[in-house]
């Protein structure tokens, strides 16, 4: 995640890139565009609001030295000298143009941004924004036609909203390399962006395994606990989850199993389905790591703890006091009605 209050846009340029599978061509500019100030000031905001709240952070791969990882090499030479950007950002569009080996492929626009005084824990860098635009919307456009009566026609042009494709890469590395950032809201193909354009992973740190460990519990409680059980223990367990990850700022596998999960069968469950888990998407779900409280925070409004009912009733668990669902809600059946019901304790209405 960056903070962009300060960040200013050094360069931008936009080319056109084709696909190669259908001999569509480039179509390369030869001079970086120059803002007036409504531009600029709407087109910073929306080439890095997307990275202001993503956690997950990537790192260049390569089969054989990461050194040759061609964005990696690119985005190198630019912030060793930026008088290069513009040679260099032809060489990310050929590269581009390289990877649409079908039809599928969409030809866009590419924006190569320069951008200084990204915030990055808390530290100034540099960075470098690659964009794709795949899609365009249709808007009215009116004017004064030759009669000079007000007229109206169709056009298309870029949603201010959101990005189809982009990535930022920071002027700064770790023990695993320079820092990453990338969205892909067009996602036609898993492979292309993420894999054969940029060729990168997923960085191993704390924000990566406090994310993998939510994603087991959700999926966990959606095809086991669910299934076996209902609806207010899943509620319950995504609660007691949450609250176990805010309570601890290590995460220990085994001391989560005993205090969470109570009964030893479902424990063996769960056992069974990291393993699956983990070899189904090819990750390790590390057994003891530090708690992102980022990642936490992003993903706590993301659970629902709520109990729909096919009577058109909800109840609502508080994710941050499990201990009061399981204290104050009984599940029983009627016999007279043939219905299942809840039943609820309080001492006074709110």
């Amino acid at each position: 995640m960056i903070n962009r209050n300060r960040a200013s846009l050094v360069q931008f340029i936009i080319h056109r890139v084709g696909n190669k599978f259908n001999s569509t061509k480039n179509t390369y500019s030869k001079q970086c565009v120059h803002f007036d100030e409504d531009s600029y000031d709407l087109m910073l905001p929306f080439l890095l609001k997307s990275f202001t709240t993503t956690s997950e952070s990537f790192r260049f791969a390569h089969h054989a030295d990461v050194n040759l990882n061609e964005i990696n090499v690119y985005c190198h030479e630019i912030f060793n000298d930026i008088s290069k950007f513009q040679e260099y950002s032809e060489n990310i569009v050929k590269h581009l143009y390289e990877q649409s080996n079908s039809a599928n492929i969409k030809t866009g626009e590419v924006l190569i941004a320069y951008f200084e005084e990204l915030l990055y824990e808390d530290r100034p860098v540099s960075g470098i924004g690659i964009f794709k635009i795949e899609s365009k919307l249709p808007y009215f456009q009116i004017f004064n036609n030759d009669a000079n009566d007000l007229d109206v026609l169709v056009q298309k042009g870029i949603s201010t909203k959101k990005i189809d494709k982009g990535c930022l890469i920071l002027n700064t590395k770790d023990e695993e390399g320079s820092i990453v950032f990338s969205i892909d809201n067009n996602n036609y193909d898993a492979q292309y962006w993420f894999k054969h354009f940029l060729n990168i992973r997923y960085a191993e740190d704390k924000n990566r395994h406090t994310q993998m460990y939510i994603d087991l519990c959700k999926e966990f409680s959606e095809e086991i606990i669910l299934e076996e059980s209902g609806k207010k223990e899943q509620a319950e367990f995504l609660a007691q989850t949450v609250s176990y990850l805010t309570d601890n700022e290590d995460f220990n596998f085994n001391d989560f199993v005993q205090e969470i999960i109570i009964d030893e069968e479902v424990q063996e469950k769960f056992k069974q389905y990291k393993t699956t888990f983990e070899q189904e998407r090819e990750i390790l779900v590390r057994n003891t790591f530090e708690v992102s409280t980022l990642v936490l925070n992003k993903e706590r409004k993301k659970i629902k703890s709520e109990i729909k009912l096919d009577t058109n009733i909800s109840i609502k668990i508080d994710i941050n006091d499990p201990e009061t669902a399981s204290d104050n809600i009984e599940l029983g059946y009627d016999e007279e009605k043939k219905m299942k019901f809840y039943k609820i304790y309080f001492n006074e209405e709110k």
